[in-house]
């Protein structure tokens, strides 16, 4: 009996559009995305082709994508006062029934939800079907994270936040910057990096300060903190290692 016979059979409204062998297995080509019962059709087809011994037939797979969900309502800081990780994350997932039968396509990534908050937003990505399927039974579904709420949500793919290089602050690319002139990435200043030595009021003599500044020495690199324009962090603002 041919395969669409098997699963008209089985009342099944999926058909096979087009069959090939392939290294080390078939491929099949169908009109919808099968179910589970679709599924065990196909496997009992594939184990009754002539050549093909049962015992070497692998259930079926669909071809899998990602989808992209975050998780809100979980608190940066865990009750040990230590930031919560990433690795927390893979392992409360992998320990969850909620989770059960899904697959993390890479770690969680965690961040905060704002500079000064005090909870974190979890960026989670899935092995998936092509429909979305197992994101579809996590969107919008709740669960107890200690003693608190925490939520699925679907998101889009997160390429990454863009940092404009005429400000260096996050979330807009240069094009689109709506500053009127250059800012320092060390400093925040209006002026260019390269021109930090020169045009800074750290690298400028003040004498009414206690103690009183010297003026940084022609041809010497400014001696002073870097001032972060995002976190105010004493590194430069595109700093990898900035926690904004």
């Amino acid at each position: 009996m041919s395969i669409n016979g098997l699963l008209k059979g089985t009342k099944s409204t999926l058909k096979a559009e087009f069959i090939r062998p392939s290294t080390e297995s078939i491929i099949i080509t169908t009109n919808n995305v099968p179910t589970p019962c679709d599924l065990l059709v196909i496997e009992r087809y594939v184990k009754s082709i002539d050549g093909i011994g049962s015992d070497e037939v692998a259930a079926p797979q669909l071809p899998q994508s990602k989808s992209y969900l975050k998780i809100t309502g979980i608190p940066y800081l865990q009750p040990s006062g230590l930031a919560i990780t990433n690795e927390d994350i893979a392992n409360y997932l992998k320990n969850s029934k909620l989770f059960e039968g899904i697959t993390l396509s890479a770690k969680p990534c965690v961040i905060k939800a704002s500079p000064k908050s005090d909870m974190a937003i979890i960026w989670v990505d899935i092995w998936d079907s092509q429909n979305g399927s197992k994101a579809k039974t996590l969107i919008n579904h709740s669960f107890n994270f200690g003693r608190h709420i925490a939520t699925f949500k679907g998101t889009s793919m997160n390429p990454g936040v863009p940092q404009c290089h005429n400000c260096w602050k996050w979330g807009h690319t240069t094009f689109a910057c709506k500053a009127h002139c250059t800012k320092c990435q060390k400093c925040g200043g209006p002026h260019k990096i390269e021109n930090h030595r020169d045009f800074a009021w750290c690298c400028k003599a003040n004498f009414k300060l206690n103690p009183p500044r010297l003026e940084t020495k022609q041809g010497e690199p400014c001696p002073h903190m870097f001032k972060c324009v995002n976190c105010k962090g004493d590194h430069m603002a595109d700093n990898s290692k900035c926690p904004f």
